[in-house]
């Protein structure tokens, strides 16, 4: 059965522990934002030995590229970008020191054992609700790759920002199960119903 949990940043060991799949959260504190071209960024500078701009340490990143605020706002649209575009460099920031990924969809296979060899966390906010998500976001300041533009790292500072935990430290993967689910039901499904089926 999912829960309803309050968090605030950073993320601990004791605090990923308690969430599962399915559980509805909402994150208090600082989450970063960052898409391909900073998580490139990042990972270069981490290979050449480098101090990363900001700590990744028990950290929230938030994959957005945010839309150019209106006149006395805080942030524009702040929808979820689709987050197995970042696969090819998540198992790295996760070694980095990363404990909190939100973003839209699933995640390969190799992820998923990353987020779990690294007592990790993946959660999903909901896609097309930018405009909802970004009265969550208190204020947003580019701390990094300023060139990148609407993809620079942002220090976002949230209040009950919401998302629903999809891998959780022990492997599991609530899209995963949402389709073993849906194979082996025995119910009929009402949209086949309807078409004779």
């Amino acid at each position: 059965m999912s829960a309803s949990v309050a968090i605030t940043t950073p993320l601990t060991d004791e605090v990923i522990e308690r969430l599962n799949v399915g559980d509805h959260v909402s994150f208090t504190g600082v989450i970063y934002t960052a898409r391909d071209a900073a998580h490139k960024r990042l990972i270069e500078m981490a290979a050449r030995g480098e101090e990363l701009p900001i700590d990744l340490t028990g950290q929230i990143i938030y994959y957005v590229g945010p839309t150019p605020p209106r006149p006395g706002a805080v942030i524009g649209s702040a929808g979820p970008t689709t987050a197995m575009r970042l696969d090819p460099y998540t198992p790295r920031m996760l070694e980095l020191g990363l404990k909190g990924i939100i973003g839209k969809g699933g995640r390969g296979p190799a992820v998923r054992a990353a987020i779990k060899q690294h007592h990790a966390l993946y959660c999903i906010a909901v896609g097309g609700t930018g405009a909802l998500l970004n009265r969550h976001i208190k204020n947003a300041t580019v701390v990094a790759f300023e060139d990148l533009g609407t993809e620079a790292i942002r220090k976002l500072e949230v209040e009950n920002f919401p998302a629903i935990v999809v891998n959780d430290c022990r492997g599991n993967d609530l899209l995963e199960e949402g389709k073993r689910q849906y194979r082996t039901s025995s119910r009929p499904i009402p949209a086949v119903q309807a078409l004779g089926g």
